[in-house]
């Protein structure tokens, strides 16, 4: 995207202020709409929800498409930043808790609710922004592992797929749903504790497997068969 136009103090001129601000509502709105509809949620109901006019949204994306990937990458860069700052403070089970709990707070400002799952396009800025993802996640998955507290069995692409189903759409106020995703992940996190209560049955998705249930090809054919977009 363009870089802002700035006074010589290097202070943002003041139309282009108001625009970040406006574009930091578009993107506040379409986060909640992708999580509540999918990658379906209209673009009239974002710019509604944002406050902004339809010209004005178009302007800066000009198609729901530009908009969804920048949701994506924009959410994809806000979890890594979160795990890297959790692998930081926190021994490597608090840390993994913490950023499968965040991945799942429809409310907060780091929900990962709309980059989690769906048939989406491709591009090279999510594909780079998923690599440094799985980079991270898969350093606090590992070191989970070696140190004892996650099941050795249980890979980074599990849990990612784990959370695609604690966050489906449910019926019900934004707490409730938030409250019972919360139920449901500790559920999951008692099961993914070491030691194991026994074998998994079947093998382990890996991460390419996984960017290949959603990932759809410009020219609308899908790279692997998987789950109809939301």
């Amino acid at each position: 995207m363009p870089t802002p136009s700035r006074t010589p103090a290097g202070r943002p001129r003041g139309r282009q202020v108001q625009a970040e601000a406006n574009d930091a509502r578009v993107l506040r709105a379409a986060r909640a709409a992708f999580a509540e509809f999918g990658w379906d949620a209209p673009v009239s109901v974002i710019a509604k929800r944002a406050g902004v006019g339809m010209g004005s949204l178009y302007r800066r994306y000009p198609t729901k498409d530009d908009l969804a990937r920048h949701v994506q990458v924009d959410g994809l860069d806000r979890w890594t930043a979160l795990v890297e700052g959790a692998a930081q403070r926190l021994g490597p089970w608090d840390a993994l808790v913490s950023a499968l709990r965040a991945a799942l707070t429809q409310g907060g400002e780091v929900s990962m609710l709309p980059v989690i799952g769906g048939r989406f396009a491709s591009s090279p800025e999510v594909d780079a922004a998923s690599a440094r993802l799985e980079h991270a996640l898969g350093a606090l998955v590992r070191r989970a592992v070696d140190e004892g507290f996650l099941r050795p069995d249980v890979t980074l692409a599990d849990l990612v797929l784990l959370l695609q189903l604690l966050g489906s759409r449910l019926p019900g106020s934004p707490d409730r749903v938030d409250e019972l995703r919360a139920r449901y992940l500790d559920l999951t996190l008692a099961a993914l504790r070491a030691p194991a209560a026994g074998p998994l049955a079947g093998p382990a998705p890996q991460w390419p497997e996984l960017l290949s249930f959603w990932n759809v090809r410009d020219d609308g054919d899908t790279d692997a068969a998987g789950p109809d977009q939301p």
